[in-house]
């Protein structure tokens, strides 16, 4: 039995389903992580803490750890943190995944970064991502590693249109991402504002982040409390039906790669909103939406409110987004590619 180990953030959802995903292709799975978390049928190794090195601090125990477990594979997730741990295991085949901000904004953000991010992209026998312009910069730095796009990719099995009839009334607005700067949910409230002034609107925001305090506070002055629900980070399970009975999904980050929030909400059928980014232009067309630049505050109340006038725009937008997502970012696909992926290089 080929013997995987991941190396990334165990409490992320995206690492747990990429590891049981592995699992039930018949990999045994490892991983390690900076932090607990369970992952059912997956041993997780909690590192030290990093102290004073960052870590620089966690290689040694890293190469302790690899060295006992033995793997065929190691697999770091996040080029810039565990990467940058996975490659100093100097174990082959190395696999690294980039998620977005450790190639889009780091690295030009600290020249240091930078060398450090080539060093570890050029010990890889194989570096994945999920939007096109990740991979463009991860070719920037000339490594010799295969390089492949793999999308998250979301549950079509789960996330599942409802009919038209059977969505909530009124307008429903969905917005799946984190309460914290770089997805801008502020800028969201303020086009609920916008549409609540002239009509029903109801703005329903999952996830959670330090900008709690902050966005009740702006809904609040807004007058918007009626307006908005509250739900927070939800389970599993309850996520699907709740996106399906909504009109429409937001998501306006100042970066991003392809998000999973926004193929999960493809996938229910919905319309989206989304800014103006290469990850999201790669999804977005008129067919299935709207693409805002990011400065427009207005534009982004105006999308909504062309889909709030027409119902059946969107939910033609909705069953285009749909197909779009089973024919290019099943999960299930995706993941059978990269265990395919996994196995090729064992092969070589």
């Amino acid at each position: 039995m080929t013997h995987l180990c991941l190396l990334g953030h165990a409490p992320s959802i995206h690492l747990q389903r990429w590891a049981l995903a592995m699992h039930e292709r018949g990999f045994r799975v490892s991983v390690l992580s900076a932090e607990a978390h369970d992952i059912p049928g997956v041993p997780v190794t909690v590192l030290p803490p990093a102290g004073p090195l960052g870590w620089f601090g966690r290689i040694p125990a890293v190469r302790r750890r690899v060295a006992e477990l033995a793997p065929d594979i190691v697999h770091g997730h996040y080029v810039t943190s565990y990467g940058l741990l996975a490659a100093a295991c100097r174990r082959r085949p190395l696999v690294l995944t980039a998620w977005g901000s450790d190639l889009l904004v780091s690295p030009r953000e600290r020249r240091l970064v930078r060398w450090l991010t080539g060093r570890v992209l050029r010990r890889a026998d194989l570096i994945t991502a999920d939007s096109r312009d990740v991979l463009d910069a991860i070719a920037a730095y000339r490594p010799r590693a295969r390089l492949a796009e793999i999308f998250w990719g979301a549950d079509t099995t789960r996330f599942v249109p409802l009919p038209p009839g059977q969505r909530d009334a009124g307008f429903q607005v969905a917005s799946l991402r984190a309460w914290e700067p770089n997805y801008r949910i502020d800028r969201i409230v303020d086009a609920v504002a916008e549409l609540h002034a002239t009509g029903p609107v109801t703005l329903h925001l999952f996830g959670g982040g330090s900008g709690e305090d902050a966005l009740r506070a702006q809904v609040h002055a807004l007058g918007l409390d009626d307006a908005v629900v509250w739900h927070g980070r939800v389970d599993a399970q309850a996520l699907p039906q709740l996106l399906a009975r909504c009109h429409v999904s937001v998501s306006v980050p100042a970066s991003d790669a392809t998000s999973v929030a926004l193929l999960e909400s493809m996938a229910c059928g919905l319309p989206v909103v989304v800014s103006d980014l290469a990850a999201n232009r790669q999804w977005v067309t008129e067919a299935g939406g709207f693409v805002v630049p990011a400065s427009d505050d207005a534009g982004l109340a105006r999308a909504l409110g062309a889909l709030r006038a027409s119902q059946a725009r969107g939910a033609g937008m909705g069953t285009h987004n749909r197909a779009l997502v089973q024919e290019r970012a099943s999960s299930a696909a995706q993941m059978d590619r990269m265990a395919a992926l996994y196995r090729g290089l064992l092969a070589a």
